[in-house]
Protein backbone atom coordinates (compact mmCIF):
# COMPACT_ATOMS: atom_id res chain seq x y z
CA UNK A 1 0.00 0.00 0.00
CA UNK A 2 1.37 3.85 -1.10
CA UNK A 3 1.93 5.98 1.71
CA UNK A 4 -0.11 8.65 -0.95
CA UNK A 5 -2.94 6.47 -0.25
CA UNK A 6 -3.06 7.21 3.24
CA UNK A 7 -2.12 10.57 2.59
CA UNK A 8 -5.32 11.14 0.56
CA UNK A 9 -7.39 10.00 3.80
CA UNK A 10 -5.40 12.28 6.06
CA UNK A 11 -6.66 15.20 4.03
CA UNK A 12 -10.01 14.06 3.81
CA UNK A 13 -10.25 13.83 7.51
CA UNK A 14 -8.21 17.08 7.71
CA UNK A 15 -11.57 18.56 5.14
CA UNK A 16 -14.20 18.48 7.94
CA UNK A 17 -14.81 18.63 11.48
CA UNK A 18 -17.82 15.93 11.92
CA UNK A 19 -17.10 13.25 13.98
CA UNK A 20 -19.53 11.01 11.70
CA UNK A 21 -18.16 12.03 8.15
CA UNK A 22 -14.39 11.44 9.44
CA UNK A 23 -15.69 8.30 11.33
CA UNK A 24 -17.00 7.65 7.43
CA UNK A 25 -14.01 8.01 6.25
CA UNK A 26 -11.76 5.95 7.91
CA UNK A 27 -14.36 2.66 7.65
CA UNK A 28 -14.41 3.11 3.83
CA UNK A 29 -10.30 2.99 3.94
CA UNK A 30 -10.11 0.40 6.62
CA UNK A 31 -11.62 -2.14 4.16
CA UNK A 32 -8.65 -1.92 1.81
CA UNK A 33 -6.32 -2.27 4.46
CA UNK A 34 -5.47 -5.75 4.80
CA UNK A 35 -4.53 -7.62 7.92
CA UNK A 36 -0.61 -7.87 7.93
CA UNK A 37 -0.86 -3.42 7.35
CA UNK A 38 -3.83 -3.10 10.36
CA UNK A 39 -1.28 -2.82 13.18
CA UNK A 40 0.46 0.21 10.86
CA UNK A 41 -2.49 1.48 9.69
CA UNK A 42 -4.71 2.02 12.76
CA UNK A 43 -1.74 3.63 15.06
CA UNK A 44 -0.38 6.03 11.73
CA UNK A 45 -4.47 7.11 10.63
CA UNK A 46 -3.99 8.57 14.91
CA UNK A 47 -0.48 10.23 13.99
CA UNK A 48 1.49 7.36 16.31
CA UNK A 49 3.54 4.83 15.56
CA UNK A 50 3.97 3.47 18.67
CA UNK A 51 0.49 2.79 21.24
CA UNK A 52 0.29 4.67 24.12
CA UNK A 53 0.96 1.87 26.57
CA UNK A 54 4.40 1.99 24.88
CA UNK A 55 7.23 4.21 26.87
CA UNK A 56 8.59 4.90 23.27
CA UNK A 57 8.72 8.09 21.43
CA UNK A 58 10.10 9.56 17.76
CA UNK A 59 12.07 11.31 19.38
CA UNK A 60 12.47 14.42 16.83
CA UNK A 61 12.60 17.87 18.15
CA UNK A 62 10.72 20.69 15.90
CA UNK A 63 14.73 22.06 15.97
CA UNK A 64 15.93 18.57 14.00
CA UNK A 65 12.39 18.88 11.62
CA UNK A 66 13.38 22.17 10.86
CA UNK A 67 16.82 20.94 9.68
CA UNK A 68 15.89 18.46 7.72
CA UNK A 69 13.24 20.47 5.72
CA UNK A 70 16.25 22.93 5.71
CA UNK A 71 18.51 20.02 4.01
CA UNK A 72 15.83 18.88 1.85
CA UNK A 73 14.45 22.15 0.20
CA UNK A 74 17.81 24.25 0.11
CA UNK A 75 16.00 26.90 2.38
CA UNK A 76 17.85 28.78 5.53
CA UNK A 77 16.53 27.57 8.94
CA UNK A 78 15.54 30.90 9.65
CA UNK A 79 13.34 30.74 6.44
CA UNK A 80 11.74 28.52 7.79
CA UNK A 81 11.49 29.00 11.26
CA UNK A 82 9.89 32.36 10.07
CA UNK A 83 7.41 30.92 7.73
CA UNK A 84 6.43 27.97 10.62
CA UNK A 85 5.85 31.55 13.00
CA UNK A 86 3.41 32.48 9.89
CA UNK A 87 1.81 29.25 9.22
CA UNK A 88 1.67 27.76 12.90
CA UNK A 89 2.22 24.25 11.43
CA UNK A 90 5.63 22.84 10.39
CA UNK A 91 3.37 20.16 8.02
CA UNK A 92 2.68 23.24 6.15
CA UNK A 93 5.50 25.17 5.81
CA UNK A 94 6.94 21.72 4.80
CA UNK A 95 4.48 21.48 2.02
CA UNK A 96 4.54 24.76 0.59
CA UNK A 97 8.61 24.70 0.84
CA UNK A 98 8.75 21.64 -1.28
CA UNK A 99 6.02 22.28 -4.01
CA UNK A 100 8.05 25.34 -5.13
CA UNK A 101 10.83 22.53 -6.22
CA UNK A 102 11.29 22.18 -9.74
CA UNK A 103 8.90 19.22 -9.99
CA UNK A 104 12.23 16.68 -12.15
CA UNK A 105 14.27 17.36 -9.20
CA UNK A 106 11.55 15.28 -7.06
CA UNK A 107 9.67 12.13 -6.33
CA UNK A 108 12.68 9.37 -7.60
CA UNK A 109 10.28 6.52 -6.09
CA UNK A 110 7.01 6.47 -4.22
CA UNK A 111 6.45 6.10 -0.45
CA UNK A 112 5.59 2.78 0.58
CA UNK A 113 3.07 3.09 3.74
CA UNK A 114 5.24 0.26 5.65
CA UNK A 115 8.52 1.35 4.44
CA UNK A 116 7.60 5.06 6.01
CA UNK A 117 6.29 3.45 9.56
CA UNK A 118 9.71 1.34 9.72
CA UNK A 119 11.37 4.48 9.09
CA UNK A 120 9.20 6.21 11.81
CA UNK A 121 10.27 3.49 14.32
CA UNK A 122 13.93 3.34 13.31
CA UNK A 123 14.20 7.24 14.75
CA UNK A 124 13.51 5.94 17.83
CA UNK A 125 15.82 3.26 18.38
CA UNK A 126 18.92 5.85 17.57
CA UNK A 127 21.15 7.30 20.71
CA UNK A 128 24.42 7.80 21.38
CA UNK A 129 27.12 9.87 19.17
CA UNK A 130 26.13 10.51 15.71
CA UNK A 131 22.53 9.72 16.51
CA UNK A 132 21.36 12.98 15.68
CA UNK A 133 22.96 12.70 12.26
CA UNK A 134 21.29 9.74 11.62
CA UNK A 135 17.83 10.62 12.23
CA UNK A 136 18.84 13.74 10.07
CA UNK A 137 19.38 11.54 7.35
CA UNK A 138 16.45 9.33 7.80
CA UNK A 139 13.75 12.05 7.98
CA UNK A 140 15.30 14.06 5.26
CA UNK A 141 15.52 10.61 2.98
CA UNK A 142 11.77 10.48 3.12
CA UNK A 143 11.05 14.02 2.59
CA UNK A 144 13.16 14.04 -1.04
CA UNK A 145 10.92 11.08 -1.75
CA UNK A 146 7.73 12.07 -0.61
CA UNK A 147 5.42 14.54 -2.92
CA UNK A 148 4.32 17.94 -0.98
CA UNK A 149 1.48 17.39 0.31
CA UNK A 150 2.84 13.33 2.18
CA UNK A 151 5.61 15.78 3.34
CA UNK A 152 3.13 17.72 5.11
CA UNK A 153 1.93 14.63 7.06
CA UNK A 154 5.07 13.23 7.60
CA UNK A 155 6.61 15.92 9.43
CA UNK A 156 3.11 15.92 11.02
CA UNK A 157 3.55 12.67 12.56
CA UNK A 158 7.45 12.83 13.05
CA UNK A 159 6.58 15.99 15.26
CA UNK A 160 3.93 14.21 17.27
CA UNK A 161 1.25 16.77 15.95
CA UNK A 162 -1.14 15.16 13.64
CA UNK A 163 -4.16 17.21 14.36
CA UNK A 164 -6.76 15.46 11.78
CA UNK A 165 -9.50 15.66 14.79
CA UNK A 166 -9.51 11.18 14.75
CA UNK A 167 -10.78 10.27 18.42
CA UNK A 168 -10.57 6.45 19.82
CA UNK A 169 -14.30 7.06 19.44
CA UNK A 170 -14.39 7.19 15.47
CA UNK A 171 -11.56 4.54 15.38
CA UNK A 172 -13.80 2.75 17.24
CA UNK A 173 -17.18 3.17 15.83
CA UNK A 174 -15.31 3.04 12.27
CA UNK A 175 -13.94 -0.31 12.75
CA UNK A 176 -17.41 -1.58 13.01
CA UNK A 177 -18.64 0.46 10.08
CA UNK A 178 -16.57 -1.25 7.71
CA UNK A 179 -17.37 -5.25 8.86
CA UNK A 180 -20.73 -5.07 9.83
CA UNK A 181 -22.25 -2.53 7.82
CA UNK A 182 -23.78 -5.18 5.38
CA UNK A 183 -25.28 -6.81 8.84
CA UNK A 184 -26.63 -4.16 9.94
CA UNK A 185 -27.51 -2.35 6.94
CA UNK A 186 -25.76 0.64 8.35
CA UNK A 187 -24.80 3.83 5.97
CA UNK A 188 -23.80 7.57 6.29
CA UNK A 189 -26.19 10.08 5.55
CA UNK A 190 -24.00 12.77 4.50
CA UNK A 191 -27.15 15.08 4.08
CA UNK A 192 -27.97 14.23 7.66
CA UNK A 193 -24.60 13.70 9.18
CA UNK A 194 -26.06 10.47 10.53
CA UNK A 195 -26.37 7.09 9.94
CA UNK A 196 -29.23 5.42 8.47
CA UNK A 197 -30.66 2.31 10.36
CA UNK A 198 -33.38 0.64 11.41
CA UNK A 199 -34.92 0.06 14.99
CA UNK A 200 -33.69 -3.65 15.16
CA UNK A 201 -30.88 -2.76 14.12
CA UNK A 202 -29.86 -0.04 16.09
CA UNK A 203 -29.89 -1.88 19.32
CA UNK A 204 -28.10 -4.65 17.69
CA UNK A 205 -25.16 -1.99 16.66
CA UNK A 206 -25.54 -0.59 20.09
CA UNK A 207 -24.91 -3.93 21.42
CA UNK A 208 -21.37 -4.12 19.19
CA UNK A 209 -20.52 -0.83 19.97
CA UNK A 210 -20.84 -1.82 23.37
CA UNK A 211 -18.66 -5.23 23.18
CA UNK A 212 -15.98 -3.50 20.94
CA UNK A 213 -15.48 -0.94 23.56
CA UNK A 214 -15.26 -3.50 26.50
CA UNK A 215 -12.71 -5.22 24.24
CA UNK A 216 -10.60 -2.20 23.55
CA UNK A 217 -10.93 -1.48 27.45
CA UNK A 218 -9.15 -5.18 28.19
CA UNK A 219 -6.52 -4.39 25.25
CA UNK A 220 -5.91 -1.54 24.26
CA UNK A 221 -5.45 -2.56 21.08
CA UNK A 222 -7.31 -1.73 17.69
CA UNK A 223 -5.66 -3.58 15.59
CA UNK A 224 -6.19 -7.25 17.55
CA UNK A 225 -9.61 -6.04 18.34
CA UNK A 226 -10.09 -5.47 14.34
CA UNK A 227 -8.97 -8.81 13.19
CA UNK A 228 -10.66 -11.36 16.02
CA UNK A 229 -13.92 -8.87 14.55
CA UNK A 230 -12.73 -9.70 10.78
CA UNK A 231 -12.18 -13.53 11.44
CA UNK A 232 -14.54 -14.57 14.07
CA UNK A 233 -17.10 -11.77 14.27
CA UNK A 234 -18.40 -10.40 17.71
CA UNK A 235 -18.54 -13.83 19.55
CA UNK A 236 -14.53 -14.10 19.10
CA UNK A 237 -14.04 -10.82 21.33
CA UNK A 238 -14.97 -13.72 23.86
CA UNK A 239 -11.95 -15.17 23.79
CA UNK A 240 -9.86 -12.06 24.93
CA UNK A 241 -8.32 -11.93 28.72
CA UNK A 242 -6.09 -9.44 30.48
CA UNK A 243 -2.89 -9.53 30.16
CA UNK A 244 -0.55 -8.63 32.92
CA UNK A 245 1.83 -6.07 31.42
CA UNK A 246 -0.77 -4.97 29.20
CA UNK A 247 -2.43 -1.59 30.77
CA UNK A 248 -6.24 -1.47 30.94
CA UNK A 249 -8.76 1.30 30.88
CA UNK A 250 -9.70 2.54 34.31
CA UNK A 251 -13.14 2.56 35.62
CA UNK A 252 -14.62 5.79 35.74
CA UNK A 253 -17.06 7.15 37.84
CA UNK A 254 -20.12 10.00 37.69
CA UNK A 255 -20.73 12.71 40.44
CA UNK A 256 -23.18 12.08 43.26
CA UNK A 257 -24.81 15.39 44.76
CA UNK A 258 -24.80 14.44 47.91
CA UNK A 259 -24.19 11.04 50.39
CA UNK A 260 -28.37 10.48 50.10
CA UNK A 261 -27.74 10.54 45.92
CA UNK A 262 -25.02 8.23 46.10
CA UNK A 263 -26.26 5.54 48.50
CA UNK A 264 -29.42 5.94 45.93
CA UNK A 265 -27.40 5.02 43.34
CA UNK A 266 -25.07 2.72 44.67
CA UNK A 267 -27.55 1.16 47.55
CA UNK A 268 -26.87 0.70 51.20
CA UNK A 269 -24.53 -0.53 52.83
CA UNK A 270 -22.01 0.78 50.41
CA UNK A 271 -18.26 1.36 50.41
CA UNK A 272 -16.62 4.98 51.34
CA UNK A 273 -13.15 5.51 50.63
CA UNK A 274 -11.35 8.30 50.78
CA UNK A 275 -10.54 10.58 47.24
CA UNK A 276 -6.68 11.21 47.09
CA UNK A 277 -5.33 14.40 45.66
CA UNK A 278 -2.70 12.21 43.68
CA UNK A 279 -2.98 10.61 40.12
CA UNK A 280 -4.12 7.29 39.18
CA UNK A 281 -1.64 4.30 38.81
CA UNK A 282 -2.59 1.20 37.35
CA UNK A 283 0.19 -1.11 39.13
CA UNK A 284 1.30 -4.39 37.02
CA UNK A 285 3.47 -7.52 38.74
CA UNK A 286 4.57 -10.47 37.45
CA UNK A 287 7.06 -12.02 39.52
CA UNK A 288 9.86 -9.48 39.53
CA UNK A 289 8.52 -7.99 36.19
CA UNK A 290 6.76 -4.41 37.53
CA UNK A 291 5.15 -2.04 35.42
CA UNK A 292 3.63 1.51 36.53
CA UNK A 293 0.71 2.95 34.41
CA UNK A 294 -0.74 6.47 34.60
CA UNK A 295 -4.72 6.41 33.72
CA UNK A 296 -3.81 7.71 30.14
CA UNK A 297 -1.90 4.32 29.51
CA UNK A 298 1.36 5.80 30.10
CA UNK A 299 4.04 3.79 31.19
CA UNK A 300 5.92 5.40 33.98
CA UNK A 301 7.73 2.90 35.36
CA UNK A 302 11.40 4.54 34.79
CA UNK A 303 9.80 8.15 36.34
CA UNK A 304 8.74 6.22 39.71
CA UNK A 305 11.53 3.49 40.78
CA UNK A 306 10.19 3.85 44.30
CA UNK A 307 6.71 2.72 43.04
CA UNK A 308 8.32 -0.13 41.53
CA UNK A 309 10.26 -1.02 45.18
CA UNK A 310 6.59 -0.32 47.29
CA UNK A 311 5.70 -3.32 45.01
CA UNK A 312 8.58 -5.48 45.23
CA UNK A 313 8.47 -5.26 49.02
CA UNK A 314 4.80 -5.05 50.02
CA UNK A 315 2.91 -7.00 47.49
CA UNK A 316 2.81 -10.23 48.66
CA UNK A 317 1.16 -12.29 45.24
CA UNK A 318 3.13 -12.87 42.54
CA UNK A 319 0.78 -12.02 39.59
CA UNK A 320 -1.28 -9.12 39.81
CA UNK A 321 -2.53 -6.01 38.29
CA UNK A 322 -3.90 -3.61 41.26
CA UNK A 323 -4.91 0.16 41.24
CA UNK A 324 -4.14 2.61 43.58
CA UNK A 325 -3.71 6.94 44.09
CA UNK A 326 0.34 7.57 44.36
CA UNK A 327 -0.19 10.87 47.13
CA UNK A 328 2.83 13.39 47.90
CA UNK A 329 4.14 14.57 50.68
CA UNK A 330 6.96 16.56 51.82
CA UNK A 331 9.82 14.24 53.06
CA UNK A 332 10.44 16.84 56.34
CA UNK A 333 6.95 17.49 57.37
CA UNK A 334 5.69 14.28 56.09
CA UNK A 335 2.73 16.03 55.41
CA UNK A 336 0.92 15.43 52.33
CA UNK A 337 1.00 18.21 49.28
CA UNK A 338 -1.22 19.03 46.47
CA UNK A 339 -0.81 17.08 42.98
CA UNK A 340 0.79 19.80 41.26
CA UNK A 341 3.94 19.02 43.47
CA UNK A 342 4.55 15.82 42.64
CA UNK A 343 3.10 16.41 38.85
CA UNK A 344 6.79 16.84 37.63
CA UNK A 345 7.65 13.42 38.24
CA UNK A 346 5.78 11.91 35.65
CA UNK A 347 7.31 13.43 32.17
CA UNK A 348 10.57 13.38 34.03
CA UNK A 349 13.79 11.34 32.10
CA UNK A 350 16.48 11.85 33.82
CA UNK A 351 17.73 12.72 37.43
CA UNK A 352 15.19 10.45 38.67
CA UNK A 353 16.13 8.80 41.96
CA UNK A 354 16.97 12.73 43.56
CA UNK A 355 13.68 14.29 42.41
CA UNK A 356 12.02 10.69 43.84
CA UNK A 357 13.53 11.89 47.30
CA UNK A 358 12.54 15.59 46.53
CA UNK A 359 9.35 14.70 46.03
CA UNK A 360 8.65 10.98 47.10
CA UNK A 361 4.93 9.63 46.83
CA UNK A 362 2.45 6.89 49.32
CA UNK A 363 0.62 4.47 47.35
CA UNK A 364 -3.00 3.96 48.31
CA UNK A 365 -4.42 0.86 47.01
CA UNK A 366 -8.07 0.88 46.07
CA UNK A 367 -8.69 -1.99 43.77
CA UNK A 368 -7.32 -5.63 42.51
CA UNK A 369 -8.33 -6.61 38.89
CA UNK A 370 -6.46 -9.73 38.19
CA UNK A 371 -4.98 -11.99 41.15
CA UNK A 372 -2.97 -15.29 40.71
CA UNK A 373 -3.86 -16.41 37.32
CA UNK A 374 -7.76 -14.99 37.79
CA UNK A 375 -9.51 -12.38 36.31
CA UNK A 376 -11.24 -10.18 38.68
CA UNK A 377 -13.24 -8.07 36.56
CA UNK A 378 -16.95 -9.75 37.33
CA UNK A 379 -15.52 -10.23 41.06
CA UNK A 380 -17.88 -8.88 43.42
CA UNK A 381 -15.97 -5.53 44.56
CA UNK A 382 -16.54 -6.54 48.06
CA UNK A 383 -14.79 -9.51 47.25
CA UNK A 384 -11.57 -7.82 45.38
CA UNK A 385 -11.39 -5.46 48.55
CA UNK A 386 -10.67 -8.49 50.66
CA UNK A 387 -7.77 -9.76 48.20
CA UNK A 388 -6.53 -6.47 48.06
CA UNK A 389 -6.46 -6.34 51.82
CA UNK A 390 -4.86 -9.69 51.74
CA UNK A 391 -2.40 -8.92 49.30
CA UNK A 392 -0.37 -6.30 50.74
CA UNK A 393 1.77 -5.21 53.46
CA UNK A 394 1.19 -1.65 54.59
CA UNK A 395 3.59 0.78 55.21
CA UNK A 396 2.66 4.09 55.76
CA UNK A 397 4.51 6.62 53.47
CA UNK A 398 5.50 3.65 51.08
CA UNK A 399 2.50 1.40 50.18
CA UNK A 400 -1.06 1.36 52.29
CA UNK A 401 -4.67 0.42 51.53
CA UNK A 402 -7.05 3.52 50.96
CA UNK A 403 -8.93 4.74 53.84
CA UNK A 404 -12.11 2.67 53.43
CA UNK A 405 -15.57 2.76 55.08
CA UNK A 406 -18.95 0.57 55.33
CA UNK A 407 -22.57 1.96 56.31
CA UNK A 408 -25.94 2.38 55.44
CA UNK A 409 -26.05 5.62 57.39
CA UNK A 410 -26.38 8.79 56.23
CA UNK A 411 -24.89 10.77 59.20
CA UNK A 412 -22.04 8.71 59.33
CA UNK A 413 -21.11 8.34 55.87
CA UNK A 414 -21.30 12.36 55.99
CA UNK A 415 -19.00 12.56 58.97
CA UNK A 416 -16.57 10.62 57.06
CA UNK A 417 -17.05 12.69 53.90
CA UNK A 418 -16.30 16.09 56.31
CA UNK A 419 -13.21 14.42 57.93
CA UNK A 420 -11.98 13.41 54.32
CA UNK A 421 -12.13 17.28 53.08
CA UNK A 422 -10.66 18.41 56.49
CA UNK A 423 -7.39 15.90 55.88
CA UNK A 424 -7.31 18.20 52.69
CA UNK A 425 -8.33 15.27 50.30
CA UNK A 426 -10.69 15.69 47.03
CA UNK A 427 -13.82 14.75 48.61
CA UNK A 428 -14.97 10.62 48.63
CA UNK A 429 -15.32 7.90 46.60
CA UNK A 430 -18.67 5.79 47.06
CA UNK A 431 -18.74 1.79 45.76
CA UNK A 432 -21.34 -0.71 45.43
CA UNK A 433 -20.42 -3.75 47.17
CA UNK A 434 -21.21 -6.46 44.95
CA UNK A 435 -20.51 -3.98 41.53
CA UNK A 436 -18.37 -5.61 39.13
CA UNK A 437 -15.07 -3.95 37.82
CA UNK A 438 -16.19 -2.02 34.38
CA UNK A 439 -12.87 -0.34 33.00
CA UNK A 440 -13.93 2.80 31.17
CA UNK A 441 -17.15 3.20 31.49
CA UNK A 442 -19.15 5.55 34.06
CA UNK A 443 -21.74 3.16 35.45
CA UNK A 444 -23.73 2.74 38.46
CA UNK A 445 -21.12 0.83 40.55
CA UNK A 446 -19.52 3.80 41.75
CA UNK A 447 -19.84 8.01 42.21
CA UNK A 448 -17.41 10.48 43.37
CA UNK A 449 -18.82 12.85 46.17
CA UNK A 450 -16.76 16.35 46.12
CA UNK A 451 -17.66 19.84 47.20
CA UNK A 452 -20.43 21.52 45.46
CA UNK A 453 -18.38 24.53 44.29
CA UNK A 454 -15.64 22.01 42.69
CA UNK A 455 -13.07 22.95 40.13
CA UNK A 456 -13.66 22.14 36.69
CA UNK A 457 -11.26 20.53 33.93
CA UNK A 458 -11.09 22.35 30.77
CA UNK A 459 -9.28 22.07 27.38
CA UNK A 460 -7.57 25.27 26.01
CA UNK A 461 -9.22 25.81 22.39
CA UNK A 462 -8.02 29.53 21.93
CA UNK A 463 -6.13 32.04 23.05
CA UNK A 464 -4.94 35.52 22.58
CA UNK A 465 -1.10 37.06 22.43
CA UNK A 466 -0.47 39.28 25.11
CA UNK A 467 1.21 43.06 25.21
CA UNK A 468 4.11 44.99 27.33
CA UNK A 469 5.49 42.42 30.13
CA UNK A 470 3.49 39.52 28.42
CA UNK A 471 4.60 40.36 24.42
CA UNK A 472 5.45 37.24 23.08
CA UNK A 473 3.79 34.84 24.76
CA UNK A 474 0.06 34.20 25.18
CA UNK A 475 -2.43 35.72 27.82
CA UNK A 476 -5.91 35.14 27.41
CA UNK A 477 -6.83 31.50 26.91
CA UNK A 478 -10.53 30.26 26.02
CA UNK A 479 -11.80 27.10 27.78
CA UNK A 480 -14.48 24.58 27.19
CA UNK A 481 -15.92 21.73 27.84
CA UNK A 482 -17.03 18.53 26.39
CA UNK A 483 -20.47 17.96 24.80
CA UNK A 484 -20.97 14.32 22.98
CA UNK A 485 -17.34 14.74 20.96
CA UNK A 486 -17.60 18.19 20.56
CA UNK A 487 -16.05 21.27 22.53
CA UNK A 488 -18.45 24.43 24.03
CA UNK A 489 -17.15 27.59 25.04
CA UNK A 490 -16.92 28.66 28.35
CA UNK A 491 -15.18 31.41 29.18
CA UNK A 492 -11.72 32.83 29.03
CA UNK A 493 -9.23 32.79 31.98
CA UNK A 494 -5.62 34.15 32.87
CA UNK A 495 -5.71 34.96 36.48
CA UNK A 496 -3.73 32.45 38.48
CA UNK A 497 -0.80 32.11 35.93
CA UNK A 498 2.98 33.49 37.05
CA UNK A 499 4.55 36.01 35.31
CA UNK A 500 8.43 34.54 36.74
CA UNK A 501 9.82 30.98 36.82
CA UNK A 502 10.07 29.52 40.50
CA UNK A 503 6.27 31.24 41.94
CA UNK A 504 4.17 28.31 39.76
CA UNK A 505 2.85 27.70 36.00
CA UNK A 506 4.03 30.83 33.79
CA UNK A 507 2.47 32.50 30.80
CA UNK A 508 5.70 31.62 28.99
CA UNK A 509 5.57 27.91 30.22
CA UNK A 510 1.64 27.35 28.48
CA UNK A 511 2.57 28.95 25.74
CA UNK A 512 5.17 26.38 24.98
CA UNK A 513 3.05 24.02 25.32
CA UNK A 514 0.20 25.31 23.55
CA UNK A 515 2.28 26.77 20.69
CA UNK A 516 2.54 23.32 18.98
CA UNK A 517 -1.44 23.27 18.63
CA UNK A 518 -2.03 26.08 17.15
CA UNK A 519 -4.16 25.19 14.36
CA UNK A 520 -5.32 29.16 12.89
CA UNK A 521 -3.73 32.54 13.85
CA UNK A 522 -5.15 35.61 13.01
CA UNK A 523 -3.58 38.44 14.33
CA UNK A 524 -2.68 38.43 17.89
CA UNK A 525 -5.85 35.94 18.27
CA UNK A 526 -5.31 32.31 17.80
CA UNK A 527 -7.16 28.44 17.28
CA UNK A 528 -6.06 26.15 19.49
CA UNK A 529 -5.95 21.89 18.70
CA UNK A 530 -7.38 20.94 21.79
CA UNK A 531 -5.67 19.00 23.91
CA UNK A 532 -4.34 20.88 27.20
CA UNK A 533 -6.05 20.12 30.10
CA UNK A 534 -6.23 22.63 33.06
CA UNK A 535 -7.87 23.05 36.17
CA UNK A 536 -9.89 26.03 36.76
CA UNK A 537 -11.38 27.42 39.71
CA UNK A 538 -14.59 30.11 39.46
CA UNK A 539 -16.91 32.20 41.62
CA UNK A 540 -20.07 31.13 40.21
CA UNK A 541 -21.38 29.58 37.04
CA UNK A 542 -23.81 32.03 35.14
CA UNK A 543 -26.04 31.84 32.04
CA UNK A 544 -24.24 33.90 28.78
CA UNK A 545 -25.10 33.53 25.37
CA UNK A 546 -21.40 34.70 24.74
CA UNK A 547 -20.39 31.15 24.59
CA UNK A 548 -22.13 28.12 22.55
CA UNK A 549 -21.83 26.44 26.09
CA UNK A 550 -24.75 29.10 27.38
CA UNK A 551 -22.71 29.47 30.31
CA UNK A 552 -20.18 31.75 31.50
CA UNK A 553 -17.66 31.30 34.41
CA UNK A 554 -16.94 34.58 37.15
CA UNK A 555 -13.96 35.06 38.07
CA UNK A 556 -12.52 32.30 36.29
CA UNK A 557 -8.65 31.45 37.60
CA UNK A 558 -5.98 29.25 36.54
CA UNK A 559 -5.30 26.53 39.49
CA UNK A 560 -3.00 23.83 37.85
CA UNK A 561 -2.20 21.78 34.58
CA UNK A 562 -3.61 18.17 33.49
CA UNK A 563 -2.54 16.92 30.45
CA UNK A 564 -0.27 14.47 32.66
CA UNK A 565 -3.69 13.05 33.76
CA UNK A 566 -5.73 13.68 31.51
CA UNK A 567 -6.79 14.22 27.36
CA UNK A 568 -9.21 16.48 26.13
CA UNK A 569 -11.85 13.86 26.36
CA UNK A 570 -11.70 13.69 29.77
CA UNK A 571 -12.51 16.97 30.52
CA UNK A 572 -15.71 18.06 32.26
CA UNK A 573 -18.99 17.75 30.24
CA UNK A 574 -21.93 20.62 29.61
CA UNK A 575 -24.20 18.10 32.12
CA UNK A 576 -21.24 18.69 34.54
CA UNK A 577 -21.26 22.38 34.13
CA UNK A 578 -24.92 22.19 33.95
CA UNK A 579 -25.39 20.17 37.63
CA UNK A 580 -23.04 22.53 39.34
CA UNK A 581 -25.24 25.67 38.42
CA UNK A 582 -28.25 24.10 39.09
CA UNK A 583 -27.10 23.74 42.32
CA UNK A 584 -25.37 26.74 43.37
CA UNK A 585 -27.04 28.65 46.18
CA UNK A 586 -29.03 25.81 46.69
CA UNK A 587 -30.96 25.43 42.69
CA UNK A 588 -32.08 22.23 41.01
Amino acid sequence: MKYAELVTLYEELDSTSKRLEKTNFISIFLKKVPDELLDEFLLLVQGKIFPDYMDKKIGISSRLAIKAISKTTGNSENEIEGEWKKLGDLGDVSKNLLSKIKQASLFPKELDLQEVFNNLRKLSTQSGMGSVDTKLSIVSEMLINAKSNESKYLIRTIVDNMRVGVGKGSIRDAIIWSIFSEELKLSYNSENNDINLDEDSRQKYKLYVDKVQMALDLTNDFSKVAKLLRTEGIKGLETLKLVVGRPINVMLYQKAKDVADAFDIVGRPAAFEYKYDGFRVNIHKNNDEIKIFTRRLENVTEQFPDIVEFVKNHITAKEVIMEGEAVGYDPDTKKYVPFQKISQRIRRKYDIVEISKKFPVEVNLFDIIYHEGNNLISTEYKERRRLLESSIISEKFKMVLAKQIITDNDTIAQKFYDESLKSGEEGVMVKKLDSKYKPGARVGYGVKLKSIMEPLDLVIVGAEYGEGKRSGALSSFILACMDQGDFLEIGRVSTGLKELDGEGTTFKELTNLLKPNIIKTDGKNVVIRPSIVIEVGYEEIQKSINYGSGYALRFPRFIRLRNDEKTADDVNSIDDVEYLYQKQRGRG
